[in-house]
């Protein structure tokens, strides 16, 4: 059957098809016409950058094609590269993959002689004066038009890997990817977003330098009225795929991916950190980051108490892990609370599930230990594998269950496991997804051909030892129970564990189901079905469409929706998973 998968979803704007430019002439003119519009002797114009855009291409466009009179660089005003990686060594640390959540801000990159000497000359210099760069709000916070040139992580993420950009105050475009992945990680985007996130209110424009050489810009009253209206409707963010050691087939199909890629391991279906939004303005798409929604409308998004328990972050992910005729992934463990926040600077961990979307007759979890595991055995066995000798013998010492389609396994902090073979996973979690200690990658390198980091230090500090069969068999497995049925559907409670703070109900249905989100964020995948309707009794927002394994978000300002079959879907039977924040 052909895929019906929306890889692309977008919001359409109304109202402002005319506040919204693509390509460098129209936003150069754009920004031409709102100098003029000010009739100042005197324009100071601050373009303030995200981390990671490309510097070569905009320094271009501001200072050669925009010509202004005085051109400044905000990072001639900064630390000197070895100043900031003294400054920035305690939160990125020597390990590999794991730092320390930064609590630096962007004023302490800055030199203070250096930083009053520019904020000097810019306030002497006459005519259209632009300061560029990332903290060129730091050089004059009052700008008599603020322009932010935002990119998303992944796209920041690709030229990375391509040695495209670097991290924040230095030169190290040559460094591995992991280590400016990290990088950016634990220091950069954090110290960005707190920028951001008191700046993005007071932006005149927003620029979107994803694509290169073809940037789209929007006015600030135009972003805002989108975000605002975004949380008034449910929408999709755009997913990312990736391949990996393990990867499978699956998504290939029924995502409609390039056929001739390796595989495709992972899907970032719902993580808003990583993912972006679209807004079509007529005929312009704008691409921004997701998690500025999350920073500029946190309350209608999450609901009062989501809020008041996490602050402006997104809490629950979404995500596919595709095994399809691929591999075990690494088998693993995530830390407990207590364990993140004292050594990552991280308020919650890595709760998890695997819904399982869809199976092969041999599929299977590792999950738990074996009745009798002797610890001291069985790190002793994991360091000797690491180190060249004997394969690691999972089976015996940790506790393989056969699982089939629509399963759903609960993964808390501190228990081993992994998704075998042959597995679509829908993963289910808490949002803090680098932490992942892996224990035993079966003897693999990763798809660089180099081993990849293997994390048994941090690992056995955080097993937990009583998790073995028979409390895994009665806790963990299948805890699907009814708790409310009608004409044409029933609604199920299939988890989480009651360590974990995400709740999921999985509704069945041939007809029209009622929800509420109670207040609170909702964040469903459509599990079953071809597609469905989503609509609100009170016709509070348009008809929204769900194609089979799309996640779509609720905001919980919506309060009453409903969901049913649609198109060919009609007459079937359909099943969608929902999560949210326990009260």
């Amino acid at each position: 059957m052909k895929s019906n998968y929306n890889k692309y979803p977008a919001v359409a704007i109304s109202g402002f098809d005319k506040e919204c430019w693509a390509g460098w002439d129209a936003v150069i003119a754009g920004l031409h016409a709102a100098i003029s519009a000010l009739g100042k002797q005197t324009t100071v114009i601050v373009v303030e950058c995200y981390p990671g855009v490309d510097d070569s291409e905009l320094i271009q466009a501001f200072e050669k094609e925009l010509k202004p009179d005085a051109f400044f660089l905000a990072k001639n005003a900064f630390l000197t590269a070895p100043e900031i990686d003294k400054l920035t060594l305690p939160d990125v640390t020597e390990d590999r993959i794991f730092g320390y959540m930064t609590r630096l801000t962007i004023d302490q990159f800055f030199d203070n002689v250096g930083l009053e000497t520019m904020r000097n000359a810019v306030y002497q210099a006459t005519g259209v004066v632009v300061v560029y760069g990332t903290g060129a709000s730091v050089v004059v916070e009052t700008p008599d038009i603020l322009v932010y040139a935002d990119m998303a992580r992944w796209e920041i993420q690709q030229r990375m890997r391509r040695h495209q950009v670097a991290n924040l105050g230095v030169s190290n475009h040559t460094l591995e990817f992991p280590r400016m992945y990290k990088r950016a990680y634990f220091v950069d985007w954090r110290v960005a977003d707190r920028l951001k996130r008191k700046r993005m209110n007071h932006c005149d424009f927003v620029l979107d330098t994803n694509t290169n050489g073809f940037p789209k810009m929007a006015t600030g009253r135009a972003l805002k009225a989108a975000l605002l209206q975004t949380t008034q409707q449910p929408f999709r963010v755009v997913p990312l795929f990736d391949p990996g050691p393990w990867g499978g087939q699956w998504m290939k199909e029924v995502c409609d991916l390039d056929r001739s890629a390796v595989n495709y391991a992972w899907c970032f279906d719902c993580v808003p950190e990583e993912n972006s939004l679209l807004f079509n303005f007529g005929a312009v798409c704008l691409e921004i980051p997701a998690i500025n929604l999350v920073f500029a409308q946190p309350l209608p998004l999450l609901g009062e108490k989501v809020f008041s328990r996490f602050g402006a972050e997104f809490p629950i992910r979404f995500d596919f892990l595709d095994t399809m005729d691929g591999g075990n992934l690494s088998l693993q463990v995530h830390p407990l609370t207590e364990y993140i926040r004292e050594h990552f600077g991280v308020a919650y961990t890595q709760d998890e599930s695997y819904y399982m979307l869809d199976t092969q007759d041999d599929a299977c979890v590792y999950l738990g230990l074996k009745a009798g595991v002797q610890p001291e055995v069985m790190i002793a066995d994991l360091e000797s594998a690491q180190a060249g000798a004997e394969p690691f013998d999972a089976d015996k010492h940790v506790e393989r269950w056969s699982v089939k389609k629509h399963d759903h396994v609960l993964i808390p902090a501190g228990t081993v496991h992994c998704s075998g073979k042959n597995s679509m996973v829908l993963e289910i979690s808490a949002t803090p997804y680098i932490f992942t200690f892996k224990l035993w990658d079966w003897g693999r390198n990763g798809l660089d051909g180099l081993p990849r980091p293997i994390n048994i230090g941090h690992g056995k500090e955080n097993i937990d030892w009583s998790k073995t069969t028979n409390w895994v068999r009665q806790n963990l497995l299948n805890r699907s129970q009814t708790i409310a049925e009608g004409d044409g559907w029933r609604e199920e409670h299939t988890g989480l564990h009651e360590t974990q703070f995400i709740e999921t109900r999985r509704h069945w249905f041939t007809k029209i189901t009622h929800h509420h989100t109670e207040g609170n964020l909702n964040v469903l995948n459509l599990v079953e079905g071809r597609e469905v309707l989503v609509e609100s009794p009170a016709g509070a927002f348009e008809p929204f469409v769900v194609h089979y394994a799309e996640t779509f978000i609720v905001p919980a300002s919506l309060g009453a929706y409903t969901i049913r079959p649609c198109g060919e879907s009609e007459g079937s039977e359909c099943a969608t998973i929902k999560a949210f924040v326990k009260a």
